[in-house]
């Protein structure tokens, strides 16, 4: 079955057909901007205008920067905050004519590395982290997602700045801190994390995966630490994963 996903991002709006029972793209990706201001309208007539080039019509999966709950966006990150309190998902589908299935940015690129990436196969906690401009979580529980988690803005013992200020991947370029300065401080975030929810598997993923071999040795948290393996196809593939009848 294919399904189209799509992952809606602070500068560009992706999307592309993913065979769901096999995680792979049916097809090329597309890509328009995201349009300045991020507005709900602007992004959504963007969103229908990428349905209308794949000429779909079905279970569309959006991934979006913001915390969702029932389809309704509550937060806005890279985005206009009129998206906090809006119907996200009934909106989409009135514009495009498909059933939509919107959530998280983050859950829906762990969706698709539990399923089909890193996590594939694995049973217990799993924690998924995207680590880039901010720190994006996903949390699983014997591939069950637990929605919405924002692990990124946990607050670390002893420090008044939450943990995306402290050891994202944007403030080891802005500090300029070498890798194994980086490393002690993505080490103290993952310690913390391990002893709130006693994950089986870390997943890393974001950009600064692409240098895992700098830093993920360097960590000396109980449980593995791996890269993300489905890197910029991810949000596309667990967006489709999402909206997948059950």
């Amino acid at each position: 079955m294919e399904i189209l996903g799509i992952d809606v991002g602070g500068s560009g709006i992706k999307g592309a057909l993913v065979n769901v029972e096999t995680g792979q793209l049916a097809g090329g990706r597309r890509r328009l901007k995201t349009p300045q201001p991020a507005t709900p309208k602007g992004v959504i007539a963007t969103v229908g205008k990428l349905v209308r080039k794949f000429d779909y019509q079905g279970p569309l999966g959006v991934g979006f920067p913001a915390i969702v709950l029932d389809g309704v966006v509550m937060s806005a990150a890279n985005v206009s905050p009129k998206w906090v309190g809006y119907p996200g998902a009934t909106a989409m589908a009135e514009a495009t004519g498909c059933p939509v299935t919107l959530l998280n940015d983050a859950d829906v690129a762990g969706l698709a590395e539990a399923r089909f990436g890193a996590g594939r196969d694995q049973k217990g906690v799993i924690v998924v982290l995207t680590i880039g401009t901010g720190i994006g979580s996903a949390l699983f529980v014997d591939g069950r997602l637990v929605p919405n988690t924002e692990l990124g803005h946990l607050y670390l013992p002893g420090h008044r700045e939450d943990a995306e200020e402290y050891a994202s991947d944007r403030i080891r370029t802005e500090k300029k801190l070498k890798w194994p300065e980086w490393a002690g401080r993505l080490d103290k975030y993952l310690r913390h994390i391990e002893f709130l929810f006693s994950p089986n598997l870390f997943i890393l993923g974001g950009g600064v995966s692409r240098k895992h071999e700098k830093f993920i040795p360097l960590l000396t948290v109980r449980a593995p630490v791996v890269p993300a393996a489905l890197r910029n196809e991810a949000g596309i593939v667990g967006a489709a994963l999402a909206a997948a009848p059950l």
